[in-house]
C-alpha cells in the first residue's frame, strides 16, 4: 500500500498545496512547538560545514534552532510556506537554500546530506514510505535524520475514537493513525535514539536514525 491508508483519497499533494497555502498565515501559532524542535535539533549534534536538508520546511519554524554555518537546503510542496521561510531566513541572516519540491520524490543529488530533518511531514505526506527513501537515498553513509511527529505506538492500533477523528484532521491538516515503525522498515536506516511525549494528548516520537556506510 506504499504507506498509504484508506482515507489517502483526500491526502493528495494538490490537496496539501491547497489546505497548507490556508494555513500559512497561522501556522506558527498552531504548530510551532518550540521545546520539540529545539530538542529534536538537538539531538543531532550538528557541526559546522555539515549539509543540511530540511524536508517539509514549512515556515521556517526550525530556522531559530539550528547551529552556526551549517549549509542549509529547505524543500516544501507550498510556495505561501517558503515564502515566510525566506522571510524568516533573512531576519535570521541565515542562508538558505530554499526549493519548492514533493518530499516523495526528491529532485536533489543522491548521498548529498550529512544530516535530513522530518519535522511534522511522515503524518502529513500522502505516501511517507517514498519520503523516507528518498531521504534515504539522498543521506550520506554515515548521516544522521531526526524525525519529529504524531505517531501512534507501534505496538498499538489506534482506537475507534482515533480513527473517527483521523477523517477530520485528515481532511483539514494530518494523519493521526499512522505507525513510523513500519515505515522506517521499508529502509535500511537504523534508530539510534527515541524519545516520546504527548501534546494536547497526542502522542508524539522524536526518533533519530541513521544510515550505515
Amino acid at each position: 500500500m506504499n504507506g498509504r491508508d484508506q482515507t489517502v483519497i483526500i491526502n493528495t499533494n494538490a490537496w496539501n498545496r491547497i489546505r497548507y497555502t490556508l494555513w500559512a498565515p497561522i501556522y506558527d501559532r498552531i504548530a510551532a512547538f518550540p521545546t520539540y524542535r529545539r530538542r529534536s535539533i538537538a539531538l543531532l549534534g550538528l557541526a559546522p560545514g555539515e549539509e543540511v536538508l530540511i524536508v517539509g520546511a514549512g515556515t521556517g519554524a526550525d530556522l531559530p534552532y539550528l547551529p552556526p554555518a551549517v549549509n542549509v537546503t529547505a524543500i516544501d510542496l507550498t510556495p505561501a510556506m517558503l515564502e515566510r521561510l525566506r522571510a524568516r531566513a533573512q531576519a535570521l541572516d541565515l542562508p538558505v537554500d530554499a526549493r519548492v519540491m514533493d518530499g516523495q520524490a526528491l529532485d536533489l543529488p543522491t548521498a548529498r546530506f550529512d544530516a535530513v530533518m522530518l519535522h511534522l511531514i511522515l503524518a502529513v505526506i500522502p505516501d511517507p514510505v517514498a519520503c523516507i527513501k528518498e531521504v534515504e537515498r539522498v543521506l550520506k553513509p554515515g548521516g544522521r535524520v531526526v524525525i519529529f511527529d504524531k505517531f501512534v505506538p507501534d505496538a498499538e492500533e489506534p482506537g475507534m475514537g482515533r480513527r473517527m477523528t483521523n477523517v477530520v484532521t485528515n481532511l483539514l491538516f494530518s494523519d493521526i493513525t499512522r505507525k513510523l515503525g513500519p515505515i522506517v522498515a521499508h529502509t535500511n536506516l537504523v534508530v539510534e535514539r527515541e524519545e516520546s511525549g504527548r501534546i494536547a494528548g497526542v502522542p508524539y516520537r522524536t526518533v533519530v536514525l541513521s544510515k550505515k556506510g
